[in-house]
């Protein structure tokens, strides 16, 4: 007679999200997600709620079980590039700052007068997949191109940075994983470099670019955002990534469908809501609701609703691309096999089913 293992019940979901907008912020922030789960025993965490640095180093290298992230796309590409088993649920286009700054008085004015001059560009050197070297690289290569020219045309200047994205911060049940104190750090090895003379202009991009734009007084070379081919964008955050455990996926797609419900709904409830919303937002990202407009615009709100649209996947294919030409991923793989259109489809029909039923359906 066989015997069947015996089969723990799933009891714990794990979340991390980057300190950007999204759907699933809004979701946590109203409890959406707890509540979707609380009834079956599951009890949902951030990984800011552990204080293992494995568990919490998660939101970069995808290891934890039975665990979803949205935010930045480099992170996950690079864990599936090494094998990781994660997948592809869901993806958004959210415009967010991006730009290329360069002080006053420089004599820099257009994106011709780079050439010669010297770039800023950070590196981590205690990280598995450098993120934030990745974007500004990206980000100085896009905009040359728009002059015909190249990297050959400017000197990169290169920064070595010490401290890890993820620091000792407090834990938190709900919290992002990057805490105020961490976004504030997080272009300081530039910025100072450009205050001293050692670098001639800057990329930067988030929530925080508006205030370190106010703060250094900066000429704004190129508004990456706001240009008119939007390919030239492409990068960290755009388009950002909602992936999941695959082997959650594999063995509990009910609850996979499930989360992206209460995402679904977040996102569509940002739509009718925006005064909320900018304030939910302003506490994800860590800086004041005033900047808010300024970081994301008007777009932000109808931008929140994760899809899996051609565009969106070609965008994440040019990505990739970027980082495997550049040496920050060694492996190739194949973006179209890495997403599974699956679970937001059944997201979508429970929407559905809710809307149909009002006396089930959950108060706003």
């Amino acid at each position: 007679m066989s015997i069947t293992p015996f089969s723990k019940p799933l009891d714990q979901l794990w979340y991390t999200r980057c300190p950007v907008p999204t759907a699933s912020g809004i979701a946590i922030h109203h409890g959406w997600i707890n509540q979707e789960f609380a009834k079956d025993g599951i009890t949902v965490s951030s990984l800011r709620a552990s204080a293992e640095r494995s568990v919490r180093e998660s939101h970069f290298d995808h290891r934890q079980a039975n665990s979803f992230r949205q935010g930045g796309n480099a992170p996950p590409i690079w864990s599936r590039s090494q094998g990781q088993d994660v997948v592809v649920v869901g993806l958004t286009w959210l415009p967010q700052y991006q730009s290329i700054l360069a002080l006053p008085g420089s004599g820099i004015q257009t994106l011709r007068d780079l050439k010669g001059k010297r770039l800023a560009l950070p590196r981590r050197v205690n990280e598995k997949i450098d993120f934030w070297r990745a974007s500004a690289l990206q980000g100085y290569l896009q905009a040359l191109a728009l002059e015909g020219l190249t990297e050959a045309d400017v000197t990169l200047v290169d920064l070595p940075v010490d401290e890890p994205y993820i620091g000792n911060v407090s834990p938190s049940g709900s919290g992002p994983l990057f805490d105020a104190h961490q976004f504030a750090k997080s272009a300081r090895a530039e910025t100072f470099a450009l205050i001293r003379g050692e670098v001639d202009a800057i990329y930067h991009y988030g929530a925080a670019g508006p205030a370190l734009q106010t703060f250094l007084g900066a000429h704004v070379v190129l508004d990456i955002n706001h240009h008119a081919d939007q390919k030239v964008a492409i990068n960290n955050g755009t388009p950002n990534v909602l992936t999941v455990s695959g082997e959650l996926l594999r063995k509990h797609p009910a609850i996979v469908a499930r989360y992206l419900a209460q995402v679904l709904r977040a996102a569509r409830w940002a739509k009718a809501h925006r005064q909320e919303t900018a304030a939910i937002v302003a506490r994800e990202v860590s800086v004041a609701e005033e900047w808010v407009p300024e970081a994301f615009d008007e777009s932000l709100y109808g931008n929140l609703e994760p899809s899996l649209r051609p565009e969106l996947v070609s965008a994440l294919e040019v990505r990739k691309d970027f980082l495997l030409r550049h040496g920050f991923i060694q492996n190739d793989f194949s973006v179209a096999d890495w997403i599974d259109h699956g679970p937001l489809a059944e997201a979508h029909k429970l929407l559905g089913q809710e809307a149909a039923n009002p006396d089930t359906a959950k108060a706003a």
